[in-house]
Formats: structure tokens, C-alpha cells, sequence
């Protein structure tokens, strides 16, 4: 049987009390998981390509990013936004409005999905905080992953509509190492803003007697922070509720040039976007990373500790050495899910089935509803391809099918 990504146990048995104090968010969460795991039986028919009901809404709400992660495939070292006209990129944006319009045409139609706002950096678009509470008053979970900035000036807003999850992306224990690896572009003190961040929220939750939203610190796995995971779960454990360390996605060329001819012979062109992920982030050291992985879930045990999540969940040497080296290596993730659960919009509001290469567009959510694309003839074409005919090179590192 194939592996889904899952929420650990442990995450859910100690989160479950702040979450149960909203019966909808709870059931909404849990339709999700269940899906996941019972993905086949609840769809038998999924080799034509016809999805059932959207679990997940993600918006890329914009492209605009006042930071360089170097492990980024926006505009990171090999990024894809690069050369990118910052003013034309802004001019594409969905409206707000539009959003608005899209959110209450999902409800209208039994769609309730969780709503994901990532990006470039989302708070930098203007409108996000509104998209959250309209989706929140639908009751529909929100989270956001953000590098924190603008978070601390709108804590009294997250924590009152309430907001499901704030992810904010920590790459290190100290202002030296997250700085190297997530330089800003304007030489900005990030580190700063995250613990600007945390301060608010937290503050903000207390005042007004909330649980939500839940704080997760985002690690994504490098070189320039391999030997300091332990060292960021002991700063923010008393900070944050919830670790997830991702070990990071990559490609290399070879790969990269695979995934061209596959896809192309499927789909009749030649896909880009993947060429973001090819870099030299990837890890060396296994047995060094295998210590820090350990140490940190035995760390995170205790009741009173918050919980770990590696993303994908894989640990010892020899399967860390392999995820590093062995683009193929799939370690049972061998079938993409995400496809019939979530909608991926891009900031110019073009849809697409896949979570992180969004060369196959489906539709744009300017012209048509999300409900009106859903099954639509390309994206059943797409679901259907991978179904039947397996991965894709490019989809052996990709969140949709290992992080989803």
C-alpha cells in the first residue's frame, strides 16, 4: 500500500484540546486525514480523473518576496522568478474581491475546504488578512506560512477570527545562522521579525483567552543548518506549539532532464518550473542529520514538550543517504493523492493540479469558479495520467506527494 503524509499521532493528541474547542474545524481536519488514508476505497473511479470534494484550497497569493532562501525555487539560487517584473507580477494578482467571490461560491456548493495562503511572502498582498476571516466566517480552516513579516501588527486579527495555524519558517537557533540561510533582500534583520512574531501571538492569544491559531515553526533542512536542528527545537519549544522539519525538496539535472521528456510525451510540452528545485542545498552529512532528526524526536516525547514532524518521515543513515543521492527513491510514497484533494492557484489565478511544478494549467480562476475547473476535461486528463501511468521524475521530491 502506498504512503500517505500524515499528521503525526503525537501532534494530534497534544493539539487536540485547542482545536476541539471548534467542532467544525475539527471535522473539517479530520474528513481531510480520512480521505487520505481510505483514499482508494472512497475512490474507486479515480483512473478517469473525477475528484470528489475539495479538501484543500492553496493560493501562491503572490509572487512578491522580500526574502532570498537559498533552498527556495522562487528566487532562491536557481529560482524561476528571477528576471521576474516585480511590477507586471503585482498587476496579475487575483483581487481580493475575486477571492471573496470564489470563497462563497465553494460554500454555496458544499465545498469547505481548508485555505492555505503561502507564496512569495502572502502578507505582502493586499487583502490577506481579509481572505482569512471571510474563509474563517465560512468555516473554513485557515493557515498561512509566512517568514513573519507583517505578522506581529496583525496578532489581534489571527487570533480573533481565529486562525487555524500560523506557519512561520525558521531556519535557525540564533539571528547568524536563519540570516545566512533566508537572507532578506534589503538586509533586513528576519530573525528579528520572527521573534516579533511569536511575541505578538502569543501575547495576543493570552489576552483574549484563545488557543488559536496554533504556532508551527517550518524548518527546511541545509547545510547551513544541518547540526543546529536541536539547538532551534530548544529556543522556540517554549515559543512555538508544533515543530516540522522538512528535509528539503531538490532535483538534479539528470532528473530534471527525465521529468522533460516524460512529461512532454504525455502532455505535448516542455514543463520549466521544476528547474527552480535543481541546487546544492542537498545534505552530505547523514549520520549527522540521522543524530540531530533523533534527538529532537526523543526531545519532543514528553507531554509537556511540543511535537516534532519530519516531512517526508524518514530517518536512519542509509535512507537519508538515499534521499540525498537517489532521485527515483520514492520509500513507498508512489502515488500522488493531493491531485484529487487540493487546488493549487498561482497568483495570476491559473489553477493547476501539482502542488510545486505548476507547469500544466487547468484553468484561471479569474475566468471561471473553482468549482467549474474541478473536473474539468485537463484536470481529469492530468489525475488520470498519473494514475494510470505512475510518477513523473519530478514528483519523487515534491510536497504534493510526500509533505501533502
Amino acid at each position: 500500500m502506498s504512503k500517505r503524509s500524515s499528521i503525526a499521532l503525537g501532534t494530534i493528541l497534544k493539539q487536540f484540546a485547542r482545536v476541539s474547542r471548534h467542532p467544525w474545524m475539527a471535522a473539517r481536519l479530520a474528513a481531510l486525514e480520512k480521505e487520505k488514508i481510505f483514499f482508494n476505497r472512497l475512490n474507486p473511479n479515480a483512473q478517469e480523473g473525477t475528484a470528489r470534494s475539495i479538501r484543500q484550497m492553496s493560493v501562491r497569493i503572490t509572487d512578491i518576496c522580500n526574502l532570498r532562501c537559498h533552498t527556495c525555487g522562487q528566487w532562491g539560487d536557481q529560482g524561476f522568478m528571477h528576471c521576474a517584473d516585480l511590477k507586471q507580477l503585482k498587476k496579475a494578482e487575483v483581487s481580493p474581491e475575486r477571492y471573496h467571490l470564489l470563497l462563497g461560491d465553494l460554500a454555496s456548493r458544499g465545498h469547505f475546504p481548508s485555505v492555505y495562503l503561502w507564496g512569495g511572502e502572502p502578507t505582502m498582498y493586499k487583502g490577506w488578512l481579509e481572505i482569512i476571516e471571510h474563509a474563517t466566517a465560512l468555516r473554513m480552516p485557515t493557515s498561512i506560512a509566512t517568514n513573519a513579516t507583517n505578522i506581529a501588527k496583525a496578532a489581534e486579527r489571527l487570533v480573533a477570527a481565529p486562525m487555524f495555524l500560523l506557519q512561520m519558517s525558521i531556519d535557525g537557533p540564533d539571528p547568524d545562522t536563519h540570516n545566512a540561510a533566508r537572507p532578506s533582500a534589503s538586509g533586513a534583520d528576519n530573525f528579528k521579525d520572527i521573534q516579533n512574531a511569536l511575541t505578538a501571538i502569543n501575547e495576543e492569544k493570552n489576552r483574549q483567552g484563545k488557543k488559536l491559531p496554533l504556532t508551527a515553526s517550518l524548518t527546511t533542512i541545509s547545510q547551513a543548518n544541518v547540526g543546529r536542528l536541536v539547538d532551534i527545537y530548544e529556543t522556540f519549544r517554549d515559543k512555538v506549539d508544533l515543530f516540522v522539519f522538512y528535509l528539503s525538496w531538490w532535483i538534479d539535472e539528470a532528473s530534471a532532464d527525465a521529468h522533460e521528456t516524460d512529461f512532454e510525451s504525455r502532455f505535448g510540452f516542455k514543463p520549466k518550473l521544476h528547474r527552480g528545485w535543481v541546487g546544492d542545498w542537498t545534505i552530505k552529512q547523514h549520520a549527522l542529520l540521522d543524530s540531530q532528526l533523533k534527538e529532537i524526536l526523543a526531545r519532543s516525547k514528553s507531554w509537556d514538550r511540543p511535537p516534532v514532524n519530519i516531512i517526508p518521515n524518514i530517518t536512519g543513515v542509509d535512507n537519508l543517504r538515499r534521499y540525498y543521492t537517489d532521485h527515483s527513491a520514492t520509500f513507498g510514497y508512489d502515488q500522488c493523492i493531493s491531485i484529487y484533494q487540493a487546488v493549487e492557484i498561482d497568483s495570476n489565478g491559473d489553477m493547476s493540479p501539482c502542488r510545486d511544478y505548476h507547469d500544466y494549467v487547468v484553468g484561471n480562476v479569474k475566468e471561471n469558479t473553482i468549482s467549474e475547473i474541478w473536473n474539468n476535461e485537463a484536470y481529469r486528463k492530468f489525475r488520470s495520467s498519473l494514475t494510470t501511468k505512475g510518477l513523473m521524475p519530478a514528483c519523487t521530491r515534491c510536497c504534493g506527494l510526500m509533505g501533502y
